[in-house]
């Protein structure tokens, strides 16, 4: 079977754009060049897709797939500020997940995939719904990341900082605000402590 020529392709895609372009400006048809580049990015985000689910050995074709998928799911949100965020950070969140879930032995994509889906839920909270307090939720989000880490992939040292910011996620948006104002930076050096003495120990 004949290859297509990827010029070909491209050159239809030009196309494509110059006639919603004009649709647009014409005003016939309304977000015509939002949706062309929704168009585009999601056959990019096939094609890593593609790569990711024929051969699990291109487990990084995930991250860049779910991110450009997310990036075409934008276009159909509703329109208001945080949706673009939670489908872009979440796309690659979910991309991480896809990592973590190719090989269990990469249980690092877990922390990623966690942070990114949580820093996009706090952005629509935050901007969409005027939810000012955010803090409680990322805080929480971060603790059931790490617990999660720990849970499947039996890395005891990640209960410590998920407890921890577990705790930091009740107390923040308290009266005990201020005795956990840094709490999040010793959690952090903790973990990452932890994380190297582990390395270590086990060559």
């Amino acid at each position: 079977m004949k290859r297509v020529d990827f010029r070909i392709l491209l050159g239809a895609l030009l196309i494509l754009g110059s006639i919603l372009g004009f649709l647009e400006l014409q005003g016939i048809l309304a977000n015509a060049f939002a949706l062309f580049w929704a168009v585009v990015f999601g056959i990019a985000a096939l094609v890593f897709l593609y790569i990711f689910f024929t051969n699990r050995l291109h487990w990084w074709a995930a991250i860049p797939g779910f991110a450009l998928a997310g990036l075409s799911a934008a276009s159909f949100l509703p329109a208001g500020p945080g949706w673009d965020g939670l489908a872009f950070l979440g796309g690659i969140g979910v991309g991480f997940w896809a990592v973590y879930l190719s090989g269990r032995d990469r249980w690092w994509a877990i922390i990623p995939g966690g942070v990114l889906v949580t820093l996009g839920i706090v952005s629509v909270l935050s901007e969409q719904f005027a939810l000012a307090e955010t803090g409680s939720i990322f805080f929480m989000g971060l603790g059931l990341t790490f617990l999660l880490v720990a849970v499947l992939s039996k890395q005891r040292w990640a209960y410590i900082p998920a407890v921890a910011l577990l705790l930091v996620g009740l107390l923040v948006d308290t009266q005990y605000a201020s005795a956990v104002q840094y709490a999040w930076v010793v959690v952090l050096l903790v973990a990452g402590g932890l994380m190297i003495f582990q390395a270590l120990r086990n060559k």
